[in-house]
């Protein structure tokens, strides 16, 4: 059986489920990938030490981890299974504790570009948490979930390439990309196309851009789980979605 994807996605704010071309590109890489058996998804937005994981019961509530946007997107429902058979299994593999927090619903970053990618929510979904910023933490820990793949789960990063919110003033969908956005996005390309993730680990003191591209580094840290993930020499990132929105760069990508 051919290993199961891993993608790290730009996720987006809601109003990302009104975008004609994003929403279109985040459906057409849901259809053009078999689908996995169950996804485990690592967002920006819930870190948490130890290392925890959230609610598997059927139909996990939603956290809506956003404000001021229009009343509508605090009813969106996304009543996908639960994966409580992937819990114990993702423990197994972890070499360090791992918690439950039953309470804890699927964010934003997990359900708005679920709800475009597998809009009939019929596939399992765990989320995991972010323990730590450190890429070479985060690597070891996508290292040692990689085994997921060869069993059907899908692993997802989802943060977002350039996330300078606080240094924007534009922002319209289609607002020029400011300078330090485009030069720290281009710089990730090609640095994911060489394969060179000892170079992306250091991006804070390589990567043009910064720290504008990322004055705090949450939403690029799960890039490192998925990359992690990548076991096979030959597994160089294919990117799926590239371009701006509102000018942060909304590159995603998968291996394998």
């Amino acid at each position: 059986m051919a290993l199961t994807p891993a993608l790290y996605i730009g996720h987006g704010a809601p109003p990302l489920l009104e975008d004609p071309i994003w929403s279109a590109q985040l459906e057409k890489w849901g259809q053009n990938i078999d689908k996995p058996k169950a996804i485990l998804i690592v967002s920006a937005h819930w870190e948490s030490t130890p290392l925890s994981l959230g609610s598997t019961v059927t139909g996990t509530p939603l956290i809506y981890d956003f404000g001021g946007f229009a009343p509508k997107y605090y009813n969106l429902q996304y009543p996908a299974p639960g994966a409580p058979e992937l819990a114990p299994r993702i423990k197994s593999l972890m070499n360090e504790p791992v918690t439950d927090q039953p309470n804890r619903g699927l964010d934003h970053g997990a359900y708005i570009p679920l709800l475009k990618m597998y809009p009939g929510a019929d596939i399992p979904v765990l989320q995991m948490s972010i323990p730590t910023h450190d890429p070479e933490k985060l690597f070891m820990i996508g290292q040692q979930l990689a085994p997921l793949r060869d069993e059907g789960v899908m692993i997802i990063g989802s943060g977002f390439l350039t996330h300078g919110l606080p240094f924007l003033r534009d922002f319209s969908i289609d607002a020029t990309p400011p300078g330090w956005s485009v030069e720290f996005d281009l710089w990730a390309k090609e640095v994911l196309d060489r394969g060179a993730v000892d170079e992306l680990m250091n991006y804070k003191s390589l990567a043009p851009g910064m720290p504008y591209a990322h004055p705090t580094v949450e939403h690029f840290a799960p890039i490192f789980i998925t990359l992690g993930a990548a076991t096979k020499a030959d597994e160089v990132p294919e990117t799926v979605i590239d371009g701006y929105w509102m000018g942060l760069a909304k590159r995603s990508f998968q291996v394998a």
